[in-house]
C-alpha cells in the first residue's frame, strides 16, 4: 500500500468519524455535549482539509502516488 492510499483511507475514517460526531451532536440533548461533539467535528474537518491538502502535494511532488 503506498502512502497516498494511505492517506486516502485515513480521509475516508475521518469522514466516517466526522459523521457519527455530526450525528451525536444532533441526537444529544445535552447542550455541553452537543458543543463538544460539534466541535470534535469542526477540529476532524479541519483535520480532513490539511489531508487532502497534503495528498495534494504529494501527488504533484511524486508522481508514482498519483491516483
Amino acid at each position: 500500500m503506498t502512502i497516498a492510499s494511505d492517506i486516502k483511507n485515513c480521509i475516508a475514517s475521518l469522514n466516517g468519524a466526522k459523521s457519527n460526531l455530526s450525528r451525536f451532536a444532533l441526537m444529544s440533548t445535552d447542550a455541553n455535549a452537543q458543543k463538544v461533539f460539534h466541535e470534535s467535528m469542526l477540529e476532524a474537518d479541519e483535520i480532513i482539509t490539511d489531508l487532502q491538502n497534503r495528498l495534494v502535494i504529494l501527488e504533484r511532488e511524486e508522481p508514482q502516488y498519483k491516483s
